[in-house]
């Protein structure tokens, strides 16, 4: 057992050294003097880069690092954006200052009564019944590379080149992360030796990992191909064991058949699984107990940064208004739905209490949002060029609308400028698309007045997206009719449901502005941009796709015991799926509504040539001088043979 899966109970978290310059960060309203200080140093923080809480970091001196930072990439194209988004944020914050000032001259004391009683309200909610955990893969790429390589282990190295996508914890002592340039990681780490990238590696080892994983919850849910959450709590009940031996044995298991180290973190929700995973790396576990007085205590002195949601621009707001940990959301929470709106109101006191979602399931099965695909190249201005950029985009769009059986009735054309300005524009279509025809023939428009708009324009980065999707599937009839679906694929390409991540949103060039789609992204497409062999995987296309969860094969005598289910409708077997079982019963019942209607419609239709029963006796009865009377149907008719 190492020394950190012996760090069972509650600890107080640490938050990286941030330097010198974290203080004045927070103070924008300073004078003159020192707000031209605060405007340097909230640059400097902010250059360092949105993995500044990666594990490895503790020790380091923020200071310097960003100080290296600033003056290698001072002048550069990235250092000039930066700089303007720097400046507008600062505007902003300025901005939500003086609305405080004037908040705090008001009687707020209906605020107040109404963050109390919304926080009783989310309290109630509060699961304590189940055990999750967030595994996490110890810098993944390098720990795979250094299989093939042991003599690295001593050494500092890297993986990627012209932008770093993980490196070993020897190189990140001196500073050296994942999103980092390549020459500004050698400037910190002289002798930093850089490998390139082989997902086909990595793809493989993550299988294995998943394989593993799967035996203890085969509902575990992938959040990117070198981690993922489980909920192990029928695990623990079957076998009688304790949850931090479960994930003890389930680490040893994964290190015996991949050589490779894997970190945990086990709570009672998902985010304070994902936190308490980067508390013991690498090679540790953290167990947060599941009792509310130590959670309130863990989230009260907690950095708001360590709580995934949280980066670098709300870091910085919050801090403005004296938030700096979990805890200080509590005596602020008068202000925050008039500084920051109700969204990020609800989400800073599920914060504060330490609440998060238990319900894990596998990737796959979340509604998709979106479809998109983006490639990042060298600076480019030439209209023919990018032309065939659209076109290849508009290709691998389609692809992958087909392998997720979709198709869009929105398209958004994303670009990014050589100066790093990202825009977007989308469109709806008078039909929804996913052909590349269709998507490279409205898409084109859009670059065109892209071009007309931006005088001279040189891209970077070129990318679509089609939101608003609609279903392509088409229903099987077997499966209608009560029998089994003679298909579990796609129906075009007899592939499984797509193996994008579908938890990952569109619709805004914000949303894909976010870390790590964004900056991973960009990272893993320049990388491949020279590599026949890359481009071709279907891994990491649009940043961190995931794959279905394993299913182990049955043995033919396990498939003839399989345990049926007799639908009450139709009294034909079905699989023992509690969700397909249900949407069996869905169908029956429509099944059954359209026999009644079909029947109806029957008896109210006479055979051709004679007219319909009522029609016969109501010209009878007009003969006769009588009034026709519509026949009651409670009246039973009596015949008599």
């Amino acid at each position: 057992m190492t020394s950190g899966e012996s760090a069972q109970q509650a600890k107080e978290p640490c938050s990286p050294e941030l330097g010198p310059f974290k203080d004045q960060i927070a103070r924008p309203q300073d004078p003159d003097s020192e707000n031209t200080n605060a405007d340097l140093a909230s640059l400097k923080y902010s250059l360092l880069g949105p993995s500044l809480t990666k594990a490895g970091q503790d020790k380091v001196d923020q200071s310097k690092v960003a100080e290296v930072i600033y003056n290698s990439s001072k002048g550069s194209k990235f250092f000039n954006r930066e700089e303007e988004r720097d400046k507008a944020l600062t505007v902003k914050i300025d901005q939500i200052l003086a609305k405080k000032r004037q908040l705090e001259k008001l009687d707020l004391s209906r605020e107040l009564r109404a963050a109390d009683a919304l926080l009783a309200q989310l309290e109630a909610s509060r699961d304590l019944t189940q055990h999750i955990v967030h595994i996490d893969c110890d810098a993944f790429y390098a720990a795979v590379e250094q299989l093939d390589r042991p003599e690295l282990a001593d050494l500092p190295f890297a993986v990627g080149g012209g932008v770093l996508t993980t490196c070993n914890y020897v190189a990140r002592r001196f500073g050296c992360r994942s999103g980092m340039a390549g020459f500004v990681a050698k400037k910190l780490c002289p002798e930093l030796i850089l490998l390139p990238l082989n997902f086909d590696k990595y793809n493989a080892k993550a299988a294995e990992v998943r394989e593993i994983l799967a035996d203890y919850d085969p509902r575990f849910e992938s959040a990117s191909i070198d981690e993922a959450y489980l909920n192990i709590t029928q695990y623990c009940i079957d076998h009688g064991m304790d949850a931090a031996d479960v994930v003890s044995q389930m680490r040893r298991e994964i290190h015996e058949k991949t050589h490779i180290t894997v970190s945990a973190g086990i709570a009672a929700n998902a985010r304070l699984a994902k936190i308490c995973s980067n508390m013991n790396k690498p090679n540790g576990q953290y167990v947060l107990p599941r009792d509310r007085v130590v959670i309130m205590e863990f989230m009260r002195n907690l950095s708001c940064r360590q709580v995934n949601g949280i980066g670098r621009v709300l870091e910085r707001e919050l801090g403005t208004i004296g938030i700096s940990t979990c805890g200080d959301i509590y005596t602020q929470r008068q202000f925050i739905e008039k500084l920051f709106g109700e969204k990020t109101y609800n989400f800073l006191l599920r914060c504060y209490l330490g609440l998060g979602r238990t319900s894990i399931q596998p990737a796959e099965e979340y509604e998709r949002k979106s479809v998109g695909t983006e490639r990042t190249f060298r600076d480019m201005d030439n209209p023919t060029q990018l032309r065939e950029q659209l076109r290849r985009i508009a290709e691998e769009l389609e692809k992958d609308m087909r392998r997720a059986e979709c198709k869009g009735r929105t398209l958004c054309i994303k670009v990014k400028l050589h100066t790093y300005e990202v825009l977007t524009r989308q469109i709806a279509p008078p039909k929804a698309v996913y052909l590349a025809d269709d998507l490279y023939d409205y898409a084109l428009p859009m670059l065109v007045k892209l071009e007309q708009e931006v005088p001279n324009i040189k891209l970077r980065l070129l990318g679509l997206r089609c939101t608003h999707l609609l279903s392509t599937k088409r229903p099987d009839t077997m499966a209608f009719f009560g029998f089994r679906p003679r298909r579990a694929g796609s129906v075009e390409t007899g592939e499984s449901t797509s193996r994008m991540n579908p938890k990952k949103a569109a619709g805004t060039g914000e949303e894909w502005e976010e870390w790590p789609s964004e900056a991973r992204n960009d990272v893993l497409l320049a990388e491949r941009a020279g590599s026949s062999s890359g481009a071709d995987s279907p891994f990491w296309r649009h940043g961190k796709e995931v794959l279905p969860n394993p299913k182990k094969e049955k043995q033919p005598a396990e498939v003839m015991q399989e345990e049926l289910w007799d639908c009450p409708i139709c009294n034909r077997p079905q699989t023992p799926d509690e969700r397909q079982f249900n949407e069996h019963i869905d169908l029956c019942l429509s099944r059954q509504t359209i026999r009644d209607a079909i029947q109806q419609v029957a008896a109210s239709t006479p055979p051709p040539g004679k007219p319909s029963i009522p029609e016969a006796k109501k010209s009878k009865d007009k003969k006769r001088g009588r009034q026709s009377t519509a026949a009651d149907p409670r009246q039973k008719k009596l015949r008599f043979t």
